[in-house]
Order: C-alpha cells, then structure tokens, then sequence
C-alpha cells in the first residue's frame, strides 16, 4: 500500500478543507493562513506613532522625577500629540519633546494651562479636588504641581534631551 506523494499531499489538501468548513473566519485566522509572509515583510507590526510614544514613555519614566505621576502622564499625552510630533512624522521623538517643552516654558500661558491640566489629571488619579493655583495667591502647601515646580521638572527635562544622548 504504497502511497504516493501526490495522493498524500491530495488528502492532505481534503483535510485542511473539511476542517475550514467548520471554522469561522477571522483576521487572526487569515493572516495564519499566510503565515506572516508577504504581509509583515519588512513592517514592523507596531505603528511609527506607537513606537515614539514607547520611545517617550520609557525616556520619561528615567529622566522626569514625578513621584505623583501626573506630570508624567499628561506630559506624554499632549507631546505624543503635539504639533511638533506630527512634523517630525514620529521619527524624532525626543527632539520633539525638546520642542514641546520649549514651546511651554517659553509660553506663560501655555505653561498655566499646563499646569492646570496636570493638576486635574492629579485630582482624577487620586479622587481629590485638583489643587488650582490662584493668581496673586502662595500655593498650597499640600499642592503637588505648582507653577514653579513643574517649570523646573520641564526646564531639567529639558537639558536631559538637549544632552548627547538625544540622537534617538
């Protein structure tokens, strides 16, 4: 009973067939069937815009001091969003950043904006009333992100990526 290879591959063929009549289609399943070839040749499955946003997240877990956290997140949404994001093309995440907080300390309100928003992000992360600083009043002494405090972590920030390992 001999078999040759042809009758084997034809049964092999009726096999695969009977069993796909019984599956339901999905998008795993198609790029399955084509076992990644042609369609991940070359292409990374994570999008450009993705792999900044990774990229800054990974250079401000190390290089901003922010033990509440806020600064840290908002500070990665807007930038990964900015316009100097998007002129860069994803490309240049971290001279892109530079540029972002360049763009807040050079703008006094840009910069209260900011702030505003890292003080709602903090209140939302820890279910408590935002502390908003009020002109021509001291802050709080309890106040996390005060105007001049996070100037500061910007303006450290900053000379982190305008140092030599700023090429990424």
């Amino acid at each position: 009973m001999n078999e040759s290879p042809d009758d084997q591959q034809q049964r092999d063929r009726e096999l695969e067939r009977e069993i796909r009549e019984h599956r339901k289609f999905s998008l795993a399943e198609a790029i399955g069937r084509m076992g990644g070839g042609e369609l991940m040749k070359g292409a990374s499955p994570v999008t450009r815009e993705r792999q900044a946003e990774l990229l800054l997240e990974r250079f401000l877990e190390s290089h901003l001091r922010d033990s509440e956290g806020a600064l840290h997140r908002v500070l990665l949404r807007r930038a990964a969003a900015s316009e100097e994001m998007l002129e860069d093309s994803y490309d240049r995440p971290l001279l892109a950043l530079a540029k972002y907080c360049q763009r807040l300390l050079d703008s006094e309100t840009g910069l209260q904006s900011f702030v505003r928003a890292v003080d709602a992000e903090w209140g939302r992360m820890y279910l408590e009333r935002p502390r908003f600083e009020r002109p021509g009043q001291p802050p709080a002494d309890d106040d996390p992100y005060t105007h001049d405090s996070v100037a500061t972590k910007l303006r450290r920030l900053l000379s982190e990526l305008q140092g030599p390992a700023s090429d990424a």
